[in-house]
């Protein structure tokens, strides 16, 4: 499996979804066949004495309807910050340098069997210039049931086997006197993957979703918690506090094991 298979599932699975949203539309245009969707994006530049830029965004699609549970993301995430640099003439300047840029998309068909449990298969391919893994890529086939469903809560799992690939992030090694990012072999493992996501409202006009995934291997295992807050001030914009951990149990040595994101943005619903 290379990456080139996993935008080609990621766009196969994009492609289904648009043909079912067609169908369910020239059906059933009242309800749009469950679908519904959302946007986020948070911008935050600091001036002065110092100066940085973040920016972040995120694109979310779901289906729910009575044959599937579909689901579709996209997030972008690109920080930069202004560093004093000595030139190779000797002078110090001050520029602007990367220090996040990293972005990570996935997508999941559900084919239901009755109205709680469904078949699922998943897609999900990550990017990273300063993570663990430079980039990772994983499919994956399983059962998914939804234990709870009313007007304010809901509770769904999914369990089943995958494949995944990745490619550690580069080291740097000490070559006659200069550093350079030595690459690192492509690894690759069958994976356990389990989902579990959890929303509930809280009031109104705010609500509460956490969602768990986990993908074990005997090399690696991926955990990733993605918790928000969402307080709604109209029916389309919502203002959002979310909170993201990231954890690789094994990485190469001068690599954290964990990372972590807090992000405030703006939402818009559709």
């Amino acid at each position: 499996m290379t990456k080139t298979l996993i935008a080609a599932l990621l766009l196969s699975a994009c492609a289904s979804f648009a043909v079912q949203a067609q169908d369910a539309d020239n059906s059933n245009s009242a309800n749009n066949g469950g679908w519904t969707g959302s946007g986020e994006f948070g911008y935050a530049s600091a001036t002065g004495n110092t100066r940085s830029q973040n920016v972040n965004a995120k694109l979310g699609l779901n289906q729910e309807n009575e044959q599937w549970k579909n689901n579709f993301f996209l997030d972008v995430l690109r920080t930069k910050v202004q560093e004093k640099v000595v030139t190779p003439g000797g002078t110090t300047i001050s520029e602007f340098q990367t220090t996040a840029n990293r972005y990570d998309g996935g997508a999941s068909v559900g084919y239901k069997l009755d109205p709680r449990s469904y078949i699922v298969g998943a897609a999900r391919y990550d990017h990273d210039d300063f993570g663990a893994n430079l980039w990772q890529g994983v499919v994956s086939l399983g059962y998914g049931y939804i234990a709870l469903k009313d007007a304010r809560n809901e509770l769904s799992f999914e369990i089943g086997p995958g494949y995944k690939e990745y490619r550690p992030a580069a080291l740097p090694v000490l070559v006659n006197g200069s550093t350079i990012s030595q690459t690192q072999p492509v690894e690759h493992e069958m994976v356990a993957r389990g989902l579990v996501n959890y929303k509930f409202r809280l009031t109104d006009n705010t609500s509460f979703e956490d969602t768990f995934l986990t993908e074990a291997g005997s090399k690696n295992t991926y955990i990733q918690n993605d918790a928000g807050l969402a307080v709604s001030m109209t029916k389309k914009l919502a203002l959002k506090v979310g909170f993201q951990v990231r954890h690789n149990s094994t990485v190469l040595p001068g690599i954290k094991k964990t990372d972590t994101l807090t992000t405030t943005n703006l939402v818009y619903n559709f």
